[in-house]
């Protein structure tokens, strides 16, 4: 028999007089997986903030329930096929207990710890410590022996493809590395529900297979539950077997996963054909440029090497790979944010090249103001309404009616209509989805006025597609892409670099780059076959986490 682990009950969510969620009724059972779908602002992470209990998302009207399995004496929780069972932990039998969860504060918090929620963009990890002292963070409060610990470790990091960064430091990790990292962190806790706010947004393809067949392997067959957002509708395919499709904060259908359109599926909108613009002559150029870093046990790693390129000005230029093929070494050279002692690198502003391996105010001092990046871990000022974000927050002192005026222009840059802007304006970070964020994240970044902006890893939908077309055409800007995305760099970049390794691969037009980058991965996953078990032959290895990571040059 299969039981309803939630129910969720007319639930509504509000922001002022704003409902986000409106009325939603549904369940989740034993072994389901579910997808939530939907466009950017549909209440999607709103709504998987609610089911798990994040502060200040208790819903303005409606309840939500847990069945729970509840051992009385050690106040263990597991879902409810284990309710007259003995548990394993004090050999007491579980009672059956339902949760009116937001209503009865000591079980919300037992309940909170025995689930877990991966959010979307937010990496919430130790940064001063290796992954494996991450992973023992996440395996303070077990009762496991430091055998049985060591053993559950590694067999979650061979799950999230990171094994082999065992000993790195979690903030040295890429993006999309440090993603996984925080889904091992998830998974050490054995949830009996996993929450996952677009799980695969900042990997590349090898590795969200990887992230996928992870899920599906758990999941599958299990008791537990499994909810994913998204609004990629290949990631709710193939990871959960049902939906719910839900725009304006309503559930407007409930289907079966594999019978969800794909994105091939949908019409161009007419912000898809936005008009082609002329680039201009060269601005950016690398010539042979080098970075490389020094591992005791791993030797010389060679982030960037003899890297080659040019990019034009008004071109939006790709970087693309998978995580550790080395984007973000070259996109914080190009930022002037990571120094090299190989090679030449060179930006011309106006009409005079400035030599970026210079450091005074004649090389890249004089260039930095006049670059702009959005990180992959961006925060926008929480404490402010949009209008400050974009104005005396960052700097920009200017009389109010002015920074209001250029608050909008960049705005209306980014692809949000007057309507939109007007609702905007005032309203602070928490009360937006994550791609309206995102794209008053990137409006922060152009009120600036650089000459370059670099992007790393952006979300890859139609929307900031459009945005960042958009802006380049109004503001006649340059635009670097960072990312592992392989449609999102043919929807948005002119052309593309792949990068492999740390070396380019192929530089040419960016459907040729999504080719070949298709072709490699697809060789790549079926060749390579690690086998891990004589590594860990021995049960009783001691892990080494305190391996010297040298700077290198």
């Amino acid at each position: 028999m299969s039981y309803n682990i939630i129910e969720v009950e007319n639930i509504s969510f509000a922001v002022g007089n704003k409902k986000i969620l409106n009325e939603l009724s549904f369940e989740l059972k034993e072994g389901d997986s579910l997808g939530v779908y939907g466009p950017t602002g549909s209440g999607k992470s709103v709504l998987l903030n609610v089911m798990r209990g994040t502060k200040g998302y208790k819903p303005s009207k409606g309840k939500i329930y847990y069945n729970i399995s509840y051992c009385p004496y050690c106040k263990d929780i597991l879902t409810p096929s284990f309710i007259g069972k003995k548990c394993a932990k004090c050999n007491e039998k579980y009672v059956y207990k339902k949760i009116d969860f937001w209503n009865d504060l000591f079980f919300f918090n037992l309940i909170k710890k025995r689930t877990a929620i991966m959010f979307q963009r937010t990496f919430s990890l130790f940064g001063q410590k290796s992954v494996l002292e991450n992973m023992y963070e996440a395996f303070l409060d077990s009762n496991f022996s430091e055998k049985e610990m060591n053993s559950k470790i590694i067999e979650i990091l061979k799950n999230v493809n990171l094994i082999h960064r065992a000993t790195h430091i979690a903030r040295d990790l890429s993006g999309g590395e440090k993603q996984r990292l925080v889904l091992a962190r998830q998974l050490a806790i054995d949830p009996i529900v996993l929450f996952a706010d677009e799980p695969t947004a900042t990997l590349d393809m090898g590795t969200s297979r990887i992230i996928e067949d992870s899920l599906k392997n758990i999941f599958k067959n299990e008791v537990k539950g499994l909810i994913i957002s998204s609004q990629k509708t290949n990631i709710i395919r193939n990871i959960t077997e049902k939906t719910l499709i839900i725009n304006n904060g309503k559930i407007k259908d409930k289907i079966l996963s594999k019978n969800l359109s794909t994105e091939s599926d949908s019409k161009p909108t007419d912000k898809d054909n936005l008009t082609t613009i002329k680039v201009g002559d060269e601005i950016i150029v690398l010539d042979n440029v080098k970075k490389y870093y020094y591992s005791i046990s791993r030797g010389v790693i060679k982030a960037a090497d003899n890297i080659s390129l040019s990019i034009n000005e008004k071109e939006i230029f790709g970087i693309v790979g998978k995580s550790g093929s080395g984007k973000t070494t070259i996109s914080k050279i190009i930022g002037g944010l990571l120094p090299f002692k190989e090679g030449e690198f060179k930006l011309r502003i106006g009409d005079e090249w400035v030599n970026m391996k210079e450091e005074g105010t004649n090389g890249k001092i004089r260039a930095i103001p006049y670059i702009g990046i959005l990180h992959q871990e961006y925060s926008l000022y929480a404490n402010k309404t949009v209008l400050e974000n974009l104005s005396d927050s960052i700097g920009i002192k200017l009389p109010k009616d002015i920074s209001k005026r250029k608050a909008i222009s960049v705005l209306e840059a980014v692809g949000f209509g007057k309507q939109k802007i007007s609702e905007l304006l005032y309203k602070k970070p928490d009360s937006l989805s994550e791609g309206e964020r995102h794209s008053i994240a990137l409006a922060q970044v152009l009120v600036k006025e650089p000459s370059i902006v670099i992007l790393d890893e952006p979300i890859g939908t139609k929307e900031i597609a459009n945005a960042i077309k958009n802006a380049r055409n109004l503001l006649d800007e340059t635009f670097i892409i960072v990312t592992h995305d392989s449609d999102f760099i043919v929807d948005v970049c002119d052309r593309s670099c792949l990068l492999l390794e740390g070396n380019i691969m192929e530089i040419g037009p960016s459907e040729r780059i999504k080719q070949k980058m298709i072709s490699s991965e697809s060789d790549k996953i079926k060749k390579k076959k690690i086998d891990f078990s004589k590594s860990f032959k021995d049960e009783s290895v001691t892990l080494d986490t305190n391996e010297r990571q040298d700077s290198g040059y």
